[in-house]
């Protein structure tokens, strides 16, 4: 299986998407401050993941989720989590 998923900073308040092949072990290394990109801006909680049997798929996701319409997507789809953290 192949992941898109989303972090969201609780220090910034801004959102990391990436995309991985372990779900759990790369979210484990987020949180334990092991990737140089997320590394400042802990603490970071995953708030959302889509699975995918396809890595193109998968990639191709991620690329979109990174975009101004991904992020529009996220906030539309996501609109109780950020209604209950703001």
């Amino acid at each position: 299986m192949y992941f898109v998923y989303v972090l969201h900073s609780f220090k910034d308040n801004k959102l990391y998407i990436g995309y991985t092949e372990n779900l759990e072990q790369r979210i484990s290394m987020h949180l334990l401050g092991e990737v140089p990109a997320t590394k400042s801006r802990l603490p970071m909680q995953l708030i959302y993941y889509e699975a995918y049997t396809n890595k193109k798929d998968a990639k191709g996701r991620e690329k979109f989720l990174k975009g101004g319409s991904g992020h529009m997507y996220l906030k539309k789809q996501l609109k109780y989590y950020f209604y209950d953290y703001s």
